[in-house]
């Protein structure tokens, strides 16, 4: 005979219970595999199928963005807590700005790469689009969160995770420039121009700012968490994203005088001090690494930053013609590539084992002995 629990029906867990902790940090996902398409057409080879699978690459981060943008509206509709809460947690705010890039992204990928499918005139359509929402929740982003941060966050140390509001208008500079040819020419293009120098510099002062304190961090603190250490590697974000903004200025204004110069004379120490901000995160993570360090999402951390070096170094190496740049974006390319197969397979993994849409452990209670 059938107990009476086996008899009563089990209560049926509604489908949107599984996006309650779909969190804004799933955006990197998008961004992450963006790049690989936008760095990968640019490279300096000649390797036949290499743009049909970055246009593959391309149209898959568009599918991701589509249906993520979908569970993300499913969250703030039916977990409006969920979201709030959200917002009030610096550990997590600060990836609203993953969202502005990775709509950025993808729209960059349509002119660069999505046009071989969807024809010129759809590609720019679409990536214009992109833009221009990326570009308005970037700059929103870039003064709600720091501004949450200041009145209502309650923060303990620094976070390379602080660098992600204030990168997205930078992504917006380096993406700016595709669509200047597309407008129709004087105060359009010279508009749009001026608009990507202005994110430029608000990004790149912004980061002058956060910078300091991250590392001020490290060298008092001591080590991030092992779930966060990945997260070292964002401060190569803003590093590679100017550097590949420069070269876009100087393809975007030909006519400027020393337009090229410039963006040598700024990109190639900047691009120094990213090859030795991602020696020092590796040997960083190497080390939390053998301390037991397990797969999160902050992994895809090693993704988007390491792309923006890639484009960063292929600027550089079209505007001096070395080979020993060209040599660097193939290097760092390949890098990507691993990281982005390695975070896509891990992630996959636990989104069927249901592992990582799962609610955050609640940390066990702290019990005092007495006496």
């Amino acid at each position: 005979m059938a107990t009476l629990a086996q008899q009563l029906p089990l209560p049926r867990v509604p489908r949107t219970m599984a996006v309650r902790h779909l969190g804004p940090n799933w955006y990197a996902t998008v961004m992450g595999t963006a790049i690989v398409a936008n760095a990968g057409a640019a490279l300096p080879l000649r390797i036949p199928g290499l743009r049909t699978a970055c246009t593959a690459v391309w149209a898959l981060s568009l599918l991701m963005l589509l249906v993520l943008l979908a569970a993300r509206a499913l969250h703030w509709t039916h977990h409006r807590d969920q979201a709030r809460a959200h917002l009030l947690d610096p550990a997590i705010a600060p990836f609203y700005g993953c969202l502005a890039m990775a709509l950025v992204s993808v729209g960059g990928g349509a002119v660069v790469v999505g046009r071989d499918w969807i024809g010129p005139e759809a590609a720019v359509a679409l990536g214009a689009g992109l833009f221009v929402a990326g570009t308005v929740i970037g700059l929103t982003v870039a003064v709600t969160i720091p501004y949450l941060m200041v009145v209502h966050h309650k923060v303990d140390s620094a976070s390379p995770v602080w660098l992600l509001p204030v990168v997205a208008p930078m992504v917006s500079a380096a993406v700016g420039p595709l669509l200047v040819p597309h407008l129709p020419p004087g105060q359009w293009q010279r508009t749009l121009l001026i608009a990507c120098y202005g994110m430029f510099g608000l990004s790149l002062l912004a980061t002058l700012v956060v910078l300091p304190l991250v590392f001020g961090r490290l060298m008092t603190g001591g080590p991030l968490p092992l779930t966060l250490t990945p997260t070292l590697f964002l401060v190569l974000g803003p590093l590679g994203q100017s550097t590949t903004a420069a070269a876009k200025f100087a393809d975007a204004a030909p006519g400027v005088p020393y337009a090229g110069e410039i963006a040598v004379l700024y990109g190639v120490p900047v691009m120094g001090f990213a090859l030795l901000w991602l020696a020092l995160a590796g040997a960083m993570v190497l080390g939390a690494r053998r301390r037991g360090m397990g797969f999160a999402m902050t992994w895809w951390a090693f993704t988007f930053p390491v792309g923006t070096c890639v484009t960063g170094a292929e600027g550089l190496a079209q505007h001096t013609g070395l080979v020993a740049l060209r040599w660097l974006a193939v290097g760092l390319y390949a890098l990507l590539v691993a990281a982005w197969l390695t975070a896509a397979v891990r992630t996959a993994r636990g989104l069927v084992g249901g592992a990582l849409l799962a609610a955050p452990p609640v940390p066990a209670p702290v019990t005092a002995r007495t006496r």
